[in-house]
């Protein structure tokens, strides 16, 4: 047995889905030379645990509930001094844009829950280490670059709001949405506005932080 593999690293889940979340915390409690410090379903259950224990690697859900894990990627999250632990975004979600909003908001690592165990704690090791594991490529070709006003724009037609009730909800007029979603058309080769709406939902662009969108 390594040097490595007898260091003891702790870490702590956060997962909104319970049997996912308790069973990832009692899989790797069963590993030698990890410690699971805590779990949390939800951002405020997050902050707290982060605050209250001394995690050295996090494995966070890119969506809890209706929010985005990557909120807890924030600069903001941790206090003056605090402790800051790798982070870790164990997802079922394998999009290369996923990837790459996680490691531009300074995530250690991107991990498919498909993962053998193995691979997880590989991870685990290396991130606790100040290294880097990305099971999925941060791919800048195929990453989705969206402004903000896009974004506002594709949210609103996903929810089946027409350019008249999207350009009232924005303050802009019918005919600049009519030109947002021309270029969005254009540029990723969509038909309609329900081709839109089905990709955006179906590829997690909507589920970036804003701060991510502004390419």
């Amino acid at each position: 047995m390594t040097d490595e593999s007898l260091a003891v690293v702790r870490v702590a889940v956060v997962d909104d889905h319970p049997v996912v979340r308790e069973g990832t915390a009692a899989l790797l409690a069963a590993q030698p030379g990890i410690v699971v410090t805590g779990t949390a379903g939800s951002l405020e259950e997050a902050r707290t645990l982060l605050a209250e224990t001394d995690a050295d690697v996090v494995l966070l859900d890119i969506r809890l509930g209706t929010a985005s894990g990557l909120t807890l990627l924030s600069p903001t999250v941790a206090t003056a001094g605090q402790h800051r632990p790798a982070v870790i975004v164990l997802t079922a979600y394998d999009y290369p844009q996923y990837a790459e909003a996680a490691l531009r908001m300074g995530a250690a690592g991107f991990v498919l829950k498909t993962a053998p165990m193995t691979e997880l704690l590989s991870a685990i090791r290396r991130a606790a280490a100040g290294g880097l594991a990305f099971d999925v490529r941060p791919d800048a070709a195929q990453r989705i670059r969206l402004s903000r006003r896009e974004s506002q724009v594709i949210r609103l037609v996903a929810e089946g709001c027409s350019n008249d009730e999207v350009g009232t909800a924005l303050g802009i007029g019918a005919k600049t949405v009519e030109t947002h979603l021309a270029r969005l058309y254009e540029r990723f080769g969509i038909g309609s506005r329900t081709e839109l709406a089905t990709r955006a939902l179906r590829e997690g662009w909507l589920d970036l932080p804003t701060d991510v969108a502004q390419f």
